[in-house]
């Protein structure tokens, strides 16, 4: 059994526990310093609700050098709870892509617990911190790519998950600001079943005495929310198979799932990280006939500029792939669906599918280059 097959049969708080790919993927390379944490200071940063962030300070790592055209840069966005550290961990021979001949800015989302977050706010501790949404994890991320690094124009934006999502809206709201844009398991538009998913989980949070209603004094277990997450993260067929545990091991399994584990992510964060994925739609608001305002796909997929490619898990049971595969012909974006039976984990048991379909796409956004920025 990998690490990774091992972590996921442990209770899992955050999807960015449940990936940590860089044991995996790193011990194909040679021993290496990871890129020094870095943080882009954004100051009272305004969200779209109109409320603020005190002191917002978004983190980031880059791996290789930006070229002399400023043509080579790929920025890449973190999963639920994710962190820019777990990226690393996918990036290089044997991950997604090799990054050595590009500049790969990993960005952490607002909420993951290293930018700014409801655990690590001195002013808007907990449950005191601002509701945020996907849009305002792109329009802090714009400002950290412009502001911070100067870059006007990258090669493309990718990401996995709630980096997916993020990788959307990036194509709505910046339509210009990319060549390729490359969502991994995201959704354009919440389906009726992700709904139903993370609201049911973020229901067990706030229904267990142990969270407090976010006034907890140590990170709370969660018990029940672990187990719900870890029974939809694979497939059942995939869980027997792979992660296990065997009939006899299981109480050993249950012990460990309902204990308190050190390194869950904070609850709020979690918590936090999901509601902004729960509002996620792309969609444009027009105003219908009957004078109602609602979001349109359609009027998203016409602001669209990149160059597409949309890739999806059959059997993912945390990111329906619906939506995402409905709306890739609106944009005449190409799209690749994984068959297995590893469920949202997919695109890391088909890695070796999709490493060649992800460089060949970077080398021909290479070739469509606008003039350098």
């Amino acid at each position: 059994m990998t690490q990774l097959s091992k972590a996921i049969g442990r209770p899992l708080l955050a999807l960015g526990l449940a990936l940590q790919l860089g044991a995996m993927q790193l011990a194909h390379a040679k021993e290496a310093l990871p890129p020094p944490q870095q943080f882009a200071q954004l100051g009272a940063f305004k969200l779209e609700n109109q409320t603020v962030i005190d002191d917002c300070a978004l983190g980031y790592r880059t791996l290789g050098t930006l070229n002399a055209e400023r043509s080579n840069a790929i920025v890449f966005l973190t999963w639920h709870n994710g962190k820019s550290s777990d990226i690393l961990g996918l990036l290089g021979p044997k991950g997604l892509f090799d990054p050595a001949p590009y500049y790969v800015v990993v960005i952490d989302a607002l909420g993951n617990g290293v930018s700014c977050s409801p655990s690590n706010s001195k002013t808007q501790h907990g449950p005191a911190f601002p509701a945020f949404s996907i849009r305002d994890m792109v329009a802090s991320q714009h400002r950290l790519l412009t502001e911070t690094l100067k870059l006007n124009h990258v090669r493309a934006v990718m990401g996995f998950s709630m980096g997916g999502m993020q990788t959307f809206q990036w194509m709505v709201s910046h339509p210009e600001f990319m060549d390729l844009a490359f969502p991994l398991s995201g959704t354009p538009r919440m389906s009726s079943y992700d709904q139903l998913f993370w609201r049911t989980e973020e229901l067990l949070m706030v229904s267990d005495p142990d969270y407090a209603q976010g006034h907890y004094k140590k990170n709370p277990p969660l018990a029940a929310m672990q187990l719900v997450f870890s029974m939809n993260f694979n497939t059942p067929a995939y869980r027997v198979a792979n992660t296990g545990p065997k009939p006899e091991e299981f109480e050993k399994f249950w012990q460990e799932t309902i204990a308190y584990d050190p390194d869950n992510a904070d609850a709020n964060d979690w918590r936090w990280q999901a509601r902004a994925m729960l509002t996620q739609d792309i969609g444009v608001p027009v105003t219908q006939a009957d004078g109602q305002t609602r979001r349109s796909l359609e009027a998203a997929a016409a602001k669209v500029k990149a160059r597409s490619h949309v890739v999806v898990a059959r059997q993912d049971h945390l990111v329906n792939p619906k939506p995402a595969l409905d709306f890739a012909p609106l944009i005449k974006a190409g799209s690749t669906v994984l068959e297995s039976d590893c469920g949202h984990l997919a695109v890391q048991c088909e890695i070796d599918r999709l490493r060649p379909i992800i460089e060949r796409l970077l080398d021909q956004a290479a070739g469509s280059l606008n003039t350098p920025r």
